[in-house]
């Protein structure tokens, strides 16, 4: 399986593959995994959430930002959603990345974009803003980030990535701020991160119990593993945890009868739903993560009349298959 993950994370970073699927992406049915490309759509699949107890975190997708200009319409993008997201009333908040709006081109430059974004998202019902983390050292820079913000502003917080030694500091460092609990998907060293998936799953429940007994904001726990899924819940009920303070997360379009099934029996989830014709990077990620989810979705993208027309993509089609065909055989 290792070698399955690290696969989906080099096709991730690859910007000739990025660019093909940005281009095609309809035609790709990205729509299966992005709920729109634009803030119309969106707002409607948000509804459709909403109509069934689930609210949303709503991520603009992008990436490989190095200039000013490409930082600036992101950050307009994502006010604009915000703007949105009040006035067609439904229950959303944001969920932003830092090198989309500037981190790799000036840090100073782009702590002000999200000064302006968590202006911009408390003016407009104080929505809550979380700040993804991305790889260890935009990691780093992003926890130098909200340092500097959440004394001044409360509707902000961020993500702990299970598979990093440093996440047991962070989680009692933070107790009073939002977080969202995963469990990691980017490639990382063995001297910051632990690289197996038996290692990884260990930490990460242990540190889903510490942050329940100890949290003293909202913690978002995202996973898609019900196995434990299941170990939270009974977890929940033997300490008698306030579901006001937990909710459940996954991705859009990733097993969504379960996703109704945990809020129908009276826990809160979200879904994260991404939208805007950068999906790519995003996509193949989540197979990094956890390459069971490739069966998901890949019958309703990749079908035969997309990999006919678009010979890109059938090359990219060929390449995942034959790495998930070989992790479902071990």
């Amino acid at each position: 399986m290792g070698l399955t993950r690290d696969f989906f994370i080099m096709l991730s970073e690859n910007q000739t593959l990025n660019a093909a699927a940005k281009k095609y992406g309809l035609t790709l049915g990205a729509n299966k995994v992005v709920a729109g490309v634009d803030i119309p759509s969106t707002i409607e699949a948000i509804k459709e959430l909403n109509r069934k107890g689930i609210t949303a975190t709503v991520d603009n997708l992008g990436e490989f930002v190095f200039s000013k200009e490409e930082a600036t319409k992101a950050k307009e993008e994502i006010i604009a959603m915000i703007k949105a997201i009040d006035n067609a009333g439904v229950k959303a908040h944001m969920s932003i990345k830092l090198t989309q709006i500037g981190l790799d081109v000036d840090k100073e430059f782009c702590y002000e974009n999200v000064r302006e974004i968590l202006m911009a998202a408390y003016q407009h019902g104080n929505m809550h803003i979380n700040m993804d983390t991305e790889d260890y050292n935009h990691t780093v820079q992003t926890f130098e980030i909200l340092d500097r913000l959440k004394g001044e502003f409360k509707n902000v917080g961020t993500v702990i990535q299970a598979y990093l030694f440093r996440a047991t500091d962070e989680i009692e460092k933070y107790k009073d701020v939002r977080l969202r609990l995963v469990k990691g998907a980017y490639k990382e060293s063995p001297e910051v991160a632990y690289q197996t998936k038996e290692d990884i799953d260990e930490n990460y429940i242990k540190l889903i119990e510490q942050r329940l007994l100890s949290a003293k904001a909202m913690t978002s726990i995202a996973t898609h593993d019900h196995n434990i899924i299941n170990h939270v819940k009974k977890f929940i009920n033997q300490h008698n945890l306030n579901k006001d303070l937990i909710e459940f997360q996954m991705l859009y379009g990733f097993r969504t009868e379960l996703q109704e099934e945990i809020a129908k029996q009276g826990y809160q989830f979200c879904v994260y739903v991404p939208f805007g014709q950068d999906w790519y990077g995003y996509f193949v990620r989540r197979l990094a993560e956890r390459p069971q989810n490739l069966q998901l979705v890949t019958k309703s993208i990749f079908t035969p009349q997309v990999n006919k027309n678009i010979a890109i993509g059938a090359g990219a089609v060929a390449a995942i298959s034959a790495i998930a065909l070989l992790a479902k055989r071990k």
